[in-house]
């Protein structure tokens, strides 16, 4: 597709440490944090209050979702059912409470999952209002089932909040959309909806608020000021950064990393701003690796006063944008004056200073391109910021290449990411085509065969199927185990209170708690157990019911299980195993073509790309690599023995892009000579095949891996590549400019070498490969 797509995020969501659970962040001190009174000696109710307000592990967690979700779901539909006696409004209050803070699992603190779930109910109305009038037909219903399944699945791909509520939203449809087609009753529907939503945002925002966590503004904030410090030591002797240093600039640009952020905080959505963030987290990251592999200066050749200015122009720069991202004890900045980016301005001119002169030496050359690839960082991190804080028009003289979404209006950013994402190589295509298929089978299921319940057996759909096919079996066979369970448990309670609702309405809270409680943290058999007998006795106290309403409860989970697992089976069983390195061999194929590309347009010998379609089909490859891969982060199915390493991979796309764009606005400048020329060229067609070779090995599907390539000289993506000769030391900044690029590119293909020289390692009798 020849859309654009890049989003500036950094390589994926994960990091190859293992699957990123959204809450790995220490909560920052805030109001009742840190200052907080301890509680009285003694008062064990009160330490165990304390500790489910301010726990940060799952138990806790779970146990304040699970008391909002009862308070909501309960209040709702024990006002409607007995002090108003409505039990359409009951059922769906109790429900609409239950989709959007249980089922649905929107990522954030209680106050961030509110203000998502107020915009969320104007959404749910219309989808109970679409369900109640297509349930005139099963055709119409399934249709339905078929185009909103894929639809609400499909919004995925806008960020983990939309994620999120997307299987809460696919109950609000399902709800309405089965017998009794009964239009005159949608008054109460969307009153019971709407009471429903606004108690569970309610509850959201004011019961058991959970713990603060920084956000990524702070987060880069911090990180740009240890760029700073680092740039203000690379300004004295020696010259170089101490290894406290540099562990604490490692350290920074890990706290910006995607995988260490909670799913709340990660800047993935396509608006305009969120594009600004995470592209300025990927800037100072950048910005931190460059200050970390600055060439020390020979001792022969202390660093002059251009390079010293330059790296005080940055550390200003730095400081300015950390104080922007972040001004102390205040909300994001009003737009600023004109001489608030001085400091930008100022490192402009320097880098334009130092880009002016040539230093004799080679060694000397190679640092002022080192020093130039900073100043570069640091003028896009300060581009990027201001968008991020001030949205558009922050900057005027936008690059048109790197920063082409500030200029771009909300719809078409909305659509630029969906239609990236728009065909079968997208694993968010993949996920929503299996689970529309699914829901429309179960719908077609149910209304053939007039299933009692039979929403149910859709639900079991939507609540079991996973990405992969082996991980659908698992959960269906705990799922199907606890259900069975729990239809026992069910049938005893409905046998027992002999068609009386007393005791289920005494029964419902506590058993809504346990299953909210219990549930997440023990697993998927435990809660379909518990949510058994929370339906039974809900669903017995809107109409008399027998035991025989936990045999119906079974068996349309069963009906639910077997259509999962089918559709599973059918639809991409691999989940994201296959098109990760599917996508990732794409990706580096394509960038094995930029490199050849900008290498020929650079030294005269091909036409530079515009900046509004550069390294365009290496920014829609990498956007869909990183997304293959971060679902792949979260599924259990992984292979034996040492894996790809991936995050390498996907970081060399982003080093592609970014040295792309640095090297073709260097090319403005003095071109190299016939020599030095040709030595930029056939280093570029070096790297360029070690890209193509990498492609071969990571693309499972096309033949598997072979063995690994072994150094061949020049050709070949193990060797050294290239080294300055004579004939080249007297070449113009581009080349040196160039070759800094290409070295970095280089160092990224002997990682994934090396990556795989384990991989290819043999596998001990009964054990992995140390």
């Amino acid at each position: 597709m020849g859309t654009r797509t890049h989003d500036g995020r950094d390589a994926g969501h994960g990091d190859g440490h293992g699957r990123d659970d959204g809450h790995g962040a220490v909560p920052a001190a805030g109001p009742g944090q840190g200052t907080r009174r301890p509680a009285p000696e003694g008062t064990a109710p009160a330490r165990a209050l304390d500790r489910l307000r301010h726990g940060t592990d799952p138990p806790a967690r779970a146990a304040r979702r699970a008391v909002r979700v009862t308070l909501a779901a309960c209040i709702g539909f024990y006002v409607f059912r007995y002090a108003l006696d409505r039990p359409v409004s009951a059922t769906y209050a109790l429900f609409s409470a239950v989709s959007v803070a249980a089922l649905a699992r929107i990522p954030g603190t209680g106050r961030q999952r509110a203000a998502v779930m107020v915009r969320l109910v104007p959404v749910g109305c219309v989808l109970v209002t679409i369900g109640t009038f297509l349930a005139v037909r099963t055709w119409s219903a399934v249709a339905g089932t078929l185009v909103i399944g894929f639809c609400l699945a499909f919004i995925a791909a806008a960020g983990p909040r939309p994620a999120g509520a997307s299987p809460g939203l696919q109950l609000l449809y399902i709800l309405p959309c089965f017998p009794p087609y009964a239009p005159d009753t949608l008054g109460e529907r969307l009153t019971g909806t709407v009471v429903g939503m606004v108690l569970a945002v309610l509850a959201e925002a004011y019961v058991l608020p959970d713990p603060a966590v920084p956000g990524y503004r702070e987060r880069a904030a911090a990180a740009v000021r240890t760029a700073a410090r680092c740039a203000a030591a690379l300004r004295t002797a020696p010259h170089a950064l101490s290894a406290d240093d540099v562990r604490q600039a490692l350290a920074a640009g890990e706290a910006v990393r995607p995988s260490r952020v909670p799913e709340a905080e990660r800047p993935a959505g396509p608006q305009v701003r969120e594009r600004a963030l995470a592209h300025t987290g990927l800037a100072v990251r950048t910005l931190l690796a460059r200050l970390r592999a600055l060439p020390v200066p020979r001792p022969a050749a202390p660093p002059g006063p251009g390079g010293l200015a330059l790296l005080g122009a940055v550390e200003d720069s730095a400081r300015e944008t950390a104080a922007l991202l972040v001004p102390p004890g205040g909300p994001a900045p009003a737009p600023a004056p004109a001489s608030e980016d001085a400091a930008a301005r100022a490192l402009g001119a320097a880098r334009a200073r130092t880009a002016a002169l040539q230093p004799a030496a080679p060694a000397d050359r190679m640092r002022h391109a080192a020093l130039l690839e900073i100043a570069d960082a640091a003028l896009v991190l300060g581009r990027a910021a201001r968008i991020a804080v001030r949205g558009r028009g922050a900057v005027p003289d936008t690059d048109e290449g790197r920063f082409w979404y500030a200029t771009t209006s909300s719809p078409r950013l909305w659509w630029i990411r969906l239609a990236g994402h728009a065909g079968p190589r997208s694993v968010h295509f993949q996920n929503a085509v299996r689970i529309s298929l699914a829901l429309a089978v179960a719908r077609t299921v149910a209304g053939l065969d007039t299933l009692p319940h039979g929403f149910w057996a859709m639900l079991a759909v939507l609540s079991l199927t996973r990405t992969t096919a082996v991980q659908t079996r698992a959960t269906v066979r705990s799922a199907l185990i606890g259900t069975l369970l729990g239809a026992l448990a069910a049938g005893a309670v409905l046998a027992l209170a002999a068609g009386a609702t007393l005791p289920c309405a005494i029964l419902l809270p506590p058993l809504m708690l346990a299953a909210f409680c219990i549930g997440p943290v023990r697993g998927v058999g435990w809660t379909q157990a518990l949510f058994t007998l929370v339906v039974a006795t809900a669903f017995a106290q809107l109409a008399p019911a027998t035991w025989q309403l936990a045999e119906v409860r079974f068996l349309d989970v069963l009906i639910g299980s077997v259509i999962g697992i089918t559709c599973g089976l059918l639809a991409w069983p691999k989940g994201a195993h296959d098109e990760l390195g599917r996508s990732v061999a794409r990706m580096l194929r394509s960038a094995a073509e930029e490199v050849a590309a900008v290498t020929r347009a650079v030294t005269g010998t091909g036409t530079p790309p515009p900046p509004a379609v550069a390294g365009k089909d290496v920014q829609h490859a990498l956007l869909l690599a990183e997304t293959a891969y971060a679902q792949f982060q979260g599924e259990a199915q992984r292979p034996p023995g040492p894996s790809p390493d991936w995050q390498s991979a996907l970081m060399a796309g982003h080093h592609v892009l970014w040295g792309a764009h640095r090297v073709l606005d260097a090319a403005a400048g003095p071109q190299p000579d016939e020599a030095a020329g040709h030595r930029v060229r056939a280093y570029g067609a070096w790297v360029a095949e070690g890209f193509a070779r990498a492609a071969a090995r990571f693309d499972v599907p096309r033949g598997g891996r072979g063995p690994a390539p072994a150094a061949e000289g020049a050709g070949g993506w193990s060797d050294d590549g290239p080294q300055p000769s004579d004939a080249t030391r007297d070449a113009p900044p581009l080349f040196f400019t160039a070759t800094a690029w290409l070295d970095s590119l280089t160092t990224d293909l002997g990682r994934m070498a090396a990556a795989h020289a384990v991989e290819d390692r043999p596998m001990p009798p009964g054990g992995r490969s140390g």
